[in-house]
């Protein structure tokens, strides 16, 4: 299973951007989203490496919300 993860825009160069979410950094390819104005401090939603939309930071932490339930209850023991 695969899941898209909203990450904030630390810096970019070109096509390529910076990104940062829960401390992890990674380059992320805005490619895709090369009609769009995206500038450092927005939020995009990540996919296999790739921004493939463009959301504001009240969504961005509703995502995060809900991945982090699902993580606390995959780590929950069953019985």
């Amino acid at each position: 299973m695969c899941f898209a993860i909203p990450m904030q825009v630390r810096s970019i160069d070109g096509f390529l951007a910076h990104c940062e979410a829960k401390g992890v950094e990674r380059e992320v390819s805005l490619f895709l989203m090369q009609h769009e104005s995206i500038e450092v401090g927005d939020y995009l939603v990540v996919h296999l490496g790739q921004a493939i939309e463009k959301i504001d930071a009240e969504r961005a932490m509703e995502a995060w919300e809900i991945y982090d339930a699902m993580l606390a209850s995959s780590d929950a023991p069953s019985g």
